[in-house]
């Protein structure tokens, strides 16, 4: 056993034990958040690595404090293996997350007050595309379009009626609840007629782009597009900024010193390491199991009477309407789940009635289920547990019956990095 857990369980007892809850959590029980993955072992340790230590303000060559080799070069390995797997001119890897990254690029390139035309929130748009709750809803002028009620599509004309009204500074696609894929030669188009900037973010399917099963808005011509490291791609929790090189100052500037100070160099290198690992055979092979896993268990759902947002996916996640499927909502949805062993999260649904705490639906995914090795048995069986647990109308017998059954599969597949432990002697 690692001498830190010894160490932590004499020195806090409480956080070692809330360690081992989550650990135990984790290895017994489905994870179908499609926001949510299983890091590398090799992330793990680099996490709580000496690069902790180390504060590097600035940039690799242009640092404001000594000491820099090794930090410089993992950096530039961070961002070389960015540019080069998804196809970018320049690559900014010090974002501390999703939310901080996309400021950095509405800050740097935009003006407070400017137009972006982005997705509305409950058709699957994030909350940093503009949400009237978030700082950038403020900051901005924000015009939101929608999708399709019947199947999702994007109605192509009436967005360009939208942006030809609106006359954006930015036209903004990526979505976080959106079972789609998007067309971004349609977007670029409707941009470039109004001379407005180009953003994809493509924070959850980041890693679907990263090995060529879903399409790359930067082949399109983007001008910017934004992902996250965890999430599909595995890595650990930050922000990846790809843009052209015109944009490049204009980016770098704004993430530091604009927004933040010194980056985290245990997790920049954390994500040089799952960029290599991304460019891999394996990697490919991993992520087109992830979207044949996401359609096996969209179908195994609805064979068995549970409403799809959009009857499907084209992607990792799928969004149930549970108020239709069961007449239950979103949020007594996921505490039944939770009590199968099963987590997912309430979600809104396109021009949703009810309140986000209460929403109409839940949202699930696949990718940290296949990293782990379930397949198509198992994507059938959680199909299986999820609309026998839905609909056993409360009764305790049922849902006891499913939790075992869940956890009995689970523990067939460890979770990488996750070893069973208990108290040290």
């Amino acid at each position: 056993m690692p001498s830190f857990y010894n160490e932590l369980f004499i020195n806090d007892q409480e956080i070692a034990a809330a360690l081992i809850g989550e650990e135990r959590r984790q290895q017994d029980g489905v994870e179908l958040i499609p926001s949510e993955n299983y890091t590398y072992p090799e992330v793990l340790e680099l996490l709580g690595s000496v690069f902790t230590n180390k504060y590097s303000e600035g940039y690799p060559g242009r640092r404001y404090y000594g000491g820099q080799q090794y930090t410089d070069s993992i950096e530039n390995l961070a961002r070389q293996r960015a540019c080069s797997l998804f196809r970018a001119e320049h690559a900014n890897v010090q974002p501390l997350s999703g939310s901080p990254m996309n400021q950095a690029v509405y800050l740097g390139l935009l003006q407070p007050g400017d137009t972006i035309l982005a997705m509305d929130l409950s058709h699957g748009g994030h909350l940093t595309h503009g949400a009237p709750v978030s700082h950038m809803g403020r900051l901005f002028n924000l015009v939101r379009y929608k999708t399709a009620p019947s199947n999702g599509a994007i109605d192509f004309d009436e967005l360009r009626a939208i942006a030809r009204e609106a006359r954006p500074k930015m036209v903004l696609c990526g979505y976080s609840s959106y079972p789609r894929d998007l067309d971004y030669a349609a977007f670029k188009s409707i941009a470039d007629e109004v001379g407005a900037l180009t953003m994809a973010d493509v924070s959850h399917y980041g890693g679907l782009v990263a090995a060529n099963v879903m399409r790359n808005p930067l082949d399109a011509g983007f001008d910017i597009m934004t992902t996250t490291s965890h999430k599909t791609l595995r890595g650990p929790r930050g922000g990846i900024i790809l843009c052209r090189k015109e944009n490049a100052g204009r980016i770098d500037a704004s993430v530091f010193p604009g927004l933040q100070g010194g980056p985290h160099m245990n997790v920049v290198a954390g994500i040089a390491v799952t960029l290599k690992k991304a460019a891999t055979s394996d990697f490919q092979v991993y992520a087109r199991q992830v979207l044949h896993n996401a359609k096996v268990l969209a179908g195994a759902l609805m064979e068995r009477g549970m409403k799809l947002v959009t009857d499907g996916t084209d992607n990792h996640m799928m969004v149930v309407d549970t108020v239709a499927s069961v007449g239950l909502d979103g949020r007594a949805a996921e505490d039944v789940l939770d009590a199968i062993a099963i987590t997912t999260n309430k979600q809104v649904i396109p021009d949703d009635p009810r309140p986000p705490l209460r929403p109409s639906g839940i949202r699930l995914g696949t990718p940290a289920a296949t990293t782990r090795g379930m397949g198509d048995p198992e994507m059938r069986r959680i199909g299986e547990f999820i609309a026998g647990a839905l609909q056993a109308n409360g009764d305790d017998a049922v849902v006891a019956r499913l939790r075992s059954e869940c956890i009995e599969m689970c523990r067939a597949f460890p979770v990488p990095g996750v070893v069973s432990r208990s108290r040290p002697n």
